[in-house]
């Protein structure tokens, strides 16, 4: 067995047969790339010079063995120290388990459905959560909600969150549709590929968050949080939505007509569905002042997902009710927003234009635009969009060859959920190098996957289930009730917080570094939970390389 020091952080899954294959040292000097089976060096090389990395608080060099083209399973030694990295492979699909594990983790966090041994194995579970949920002050009104994807490590149910989900998925098909031509061993019945039929589960709850006026449920939740290891089938907590909110009807609008857009001709029933579904939001939003941003409301203490602002969920909506339908009144309404919003963007640089969170989701908008077709977008405005998202996707490339772990965060970056920001910056750039053509994008968004998958200072595999030093005590409630010592597999922990807000990272990291900010602990939700708004845009980045690696 291989003495592994972490002082060379590696892809622990491994690298595709061409393209990048990078690693970082806390050493300079030569490096071999070792066979696993006959112990020969079959690469050699020098890594760069020794540098101090701010976020990391470590100094340290950068290696590259890209030109090795030859399958197998290796290691990275350092010749003067014999400091090794973990065992990885280099071949044509490395990542095609872990890229259906991310995708299937979304069937693991299903409720209202009993999750059979067939498709959940040691992770099965009974229905959860199957009574109506009352309007919150009013507990006469009542109404189903059974159905769609628990957010996180607990058993709430969110509106923009959910949406945030969708649209990655969604896109993540659109752009890569032969990365989900296997089946990942969820039940389905219709046929369609395994992504669409998991969106489906999410969509027929989203649409019981709709009024009959078009206003949306923020959410729908218990009023405090289970116990850490209750099971959902267990957990028998009184359900509750809370109030409508501009943000949930605007987010609504648009991933529904996303959604009518990407299932039309495969599902035509739901594609008319969310098509209405999506005009009737967007009429609930015209003609009156932006309320004030959602607070959970008295007695509720479960996530809120406030957002003080509107106009990035507008402008998403407008963009997505355009690319529909056609009809000049949406596309005339974004930039209407895009106009008034000049002194915002000015004060607060990217955010409406091309951010892709579940707070801040202009950058769906901008994208939505970005990829219609020839003469839909006017000249002026395509130019505008595709020079900020460019500049955006520049600053990200900056930064990761600048990071002594390929990433583009800065020390101050690393917060709740900064592996989400990671995977956001990575979609920003793959779709920056598909619409330039830069291939310097994509590059550095395989280093912001290197980074999930083992090549950060702590050398952790950020995915359950993966990698030489996998995340095992996630903040997951089923994972600590189930009575199984794995954690449910392919979730993204949240990652590295220099904020500490949690008594187990408060407790186990004070004085850390930026990047070092982690805990594996069941208690440290600040750091270790999970979310469907972090896997998503890991099945995203993941659908992208392993079209790559497919195809080198």
């Amino acid at each position: 067995m291989l003495n592994v020091q972490e002082s060379v952080f590696v892809n622990q899954l491994g690298y595709p047969l061409k393209g990048l294959k990078a690693f970082t040292a806390t050493e300079p000097g030569e490096f071999e790339l070792v066979e696993l089976d006959s112990g020969r060096p079959l690469f050699a090389g020098a890594v760069s010079s020794l540098k101090q990395d701010e976020p990391s608080g470590r100094a340290v060099a950068k290696g590259n063995f890209s030109g090795f083209e030859q399958s197998g399973s290796f290691f990275i030694r350092m010749k003067e120290s014999g400091a090794v990295s973990p065992v990885f492979v280099i071949g044509e699909r490395p990542y095609a388990p872990v890229g259906k594990a991310l995708l299937k983790s979304f069937y693991f966090q299903r409720c209202g459905v009993e999750l059979t041994e067939e498709y959940a194995g040691p992770w099965s579970h009974g229905a959860c959560h199957l009574a109506e949920a009352h309007v919150h002050g009013n507990p006469e009104e009542r109404h189903p909600q059974a159905g769609g994807w628990h957010d996180a490590g607990d058993y709430g149910k969110y509106t923009v969150a959910g949406v945030k989900a969708i649209a990655d998925l969604l896109l993540a098909y659109e752009r890569f549709p032969g990365a989900f031509a296997e089946p990942v061993g969820i039940p389905n019945y219709s046929g369609l590929p395994d992504v669409l039929e998991e969106v489906k589960v999410e969509l027929e709850f989203l649409l019981l968050m709709q009024r009959p006026d078009g206003a949306v449920y923020h959410k729908v939740t218990s009023a405090e949080f289970p116990s850490w290891d209750c099971m959902p089938e267990l957990d028998g907590a009184e359900l509750i939505f809370s109030p409508v909110s501009d943000t949930a009807a605007g987010s609504f609008a648009a991933g529904m007509a996303l959604a009518a857009r990407v299932y039309q001709g495969l599902d035509p029933d739901l594609a008319q569905r969310c098509a209405d579904a999506a005009k009737l939001a967007w009429r609930s939003l015209q003609g009156r002042p932006a309320a004030e941003g959602f607070r959970n409301p008295p007695g509720i203490v479960t996530g809120e997902y406030g957002d003080s602002s509107r106009d990035d969920e507008l402008y998403w909506a407008a963009a997505e009710l355009f690319r529909l339908t056609g009809e000049a009144v949406y596309l005339q309404a974004a930039e209407t927003i895009l106009a008034e919003s000049e002194e915002s963007l000015a004060a607060h640089g990217s955010s409406l234009l091309c951010e892709l969170g579940w707070a801040d989701t202009g950058g769906y908008g901008t994208l939505s635009l970005l990829d219609a077709g020839p003469g839909l977008v006017p000249e002026a405005l395509r130019t505008r969009l595709l020079a900020a998202w460019t500049a955006e996707a520049e600053l990200y490339a900056e930064r990761s060859s600048a990071d002594g772990f390929g990433i583009s965060l800065l020390p101050e970056e690393y917060i709740w959920g900064s592996n989400m920001l990671v995977l956001n910056r990575a979609m920003l750039l793959i779709t920056a190098e598909e619409l330039t053509g830069e291939a310097r994008f994509g590059q550095a968004a395989l280093a912001h996957w290197d980074y999930l998958l083992g090549r950060n200072v702590l050398g952790y595999c950020y995915v359950t289930g993966f990698g030489a030093k996998p995340v095992l005590y996630p903040h997951h409630r089923p994972s600590q009730g189930d009575g199984v010592a794995e954690p449910v597999p392919g979730m993204v922990a949240g990652g590295p917080n220099v904020r500490l807000q949690d008594e187990a990272a408060a407790a186990l990291l004070a004085g850390a570094a930026p990047a070092a900010c982690y805990v594996d602990h069941n208690e440290s939700y600040s750091t270790n939970e999970m979310t469907i708004y972090w896997n998503s845009p890991a099945v995203f980045v993941a659908a992208y390389v392993n079209t790559v690696s497919s195809h080198s």
